[in-house]
């Protein structure tokens, strides 16, 4: 089935309000990380949350990934299954979740902390989140896919942190993954040419160490090789001809952290 990655402005429409109520799935979700919850219990409160508003969890069934959330705690980068690990002071946990309504789906990632956490990891989570309005920049109409990734990883990298090259980013819409990919590295004016309309998720990855990952035995959790932590922020967006549209939102999850005296 060929897809289009021009989509009109109803289809925007749509898959905007697939974000807003994944945004608030991930605000449902941030009230309830500190010491001692499960990543398990947090994938219930989201898979309720969601089939409540008559949506559908994208990612629950995808390729045979069994939950609703990705959970990765500390050193995991993505694709972490949600288990019965209490999650403990210090650690940093990336949820990354998609929200699928008619017809359309919305995708977004946010790395939390749980409690109080060191000043090292803080500074990898406001800086990857950083680098990813950065990237948000670059997505605009005539520019290139490795103009995104370009701006993340010499921004990311001037840290001393590695930037995931296996993984990337990716387009959005009636499927939960289209072209083009998103990589979060690159040179200037090379890769994909951006359009008006398209709609993409950007999603940088980035570690406290080096960029090489494994995947464990069960074929999806990624992690670093180095044990190092990886943060993750993702926003669904839509190509404009002088700012990009996003479509996601951190505004509710931000609003819930504000409330512990988090701010990232």
């Amino acid at each position: 089935m060929k897809v289009n990655l021009v989509k009109t402005e109803a289809e925007i429409e749509l898959i905007r309000q697939s974000s807003l109520l994944l945004g608030k799935t991930h605000a449902e979700v941030a009230k309830h990380i500190r010491p001692g919850v499960t990543t398990r219990q947090l994938d219930k409160i989201a898979e309720d949350f969601i089939r409540s508003h008559n949506a559908l969890p994208s990612f629950k069934g995808y390729g045979g990934f069994p939950a609703t959330l990705c959970t990765s705690v500390n050193e995991v980068v993505v694709h972490g299954f949600p288990n019965d690990i209490p999650l403990k002071e210090g650690d940093i946990v990336s949820i990354d979740c998609g929200v699928y309504m008619n017809g359309y789906h919305g995708d977004s990632a946010y790395t939390y902390p749980v409690g109080e956490i060191s000043e090292d990891l803080m500074n990898l989570l406001k800086r990857t989140k950083q680098s990813l309005y950065f990237g948000i920049e670059k997505a605009v109409h005539g520019k290139r896919t490795g103009d995104i990734g370009h701006v993340v990883q010499s921004y990311s990298e001037s840290f001393g942190y590695g930037v995931v090259r296996d993984l990337v980013g990716h387009g959005v819409g009636k499927n939960l993954h289209e072209k083009p990919d998103v990589p979060n590295y690159g040179r200037k004016g090379t890769g994909h040419k951006l359009e008006s309309g398209m709609t993409i998720a950007i999603e940088p990855m980035i570690t406290l160490g080096k960029r090489h990952i494994d995947i464990d035995n069960d074929g999806w959790t990624i992690r670093t090789i180095d044990g190092k932590a990886a943060a993750h922020y993702e926003h669904t967006v839509a190509i404009r001809k002088d700012k990009a549209e996003i479509l996601t939102t951190f505004e509710f999850i931000e609003e819930e952290l504000k409330k512990h005296g988090i701010v990232i």
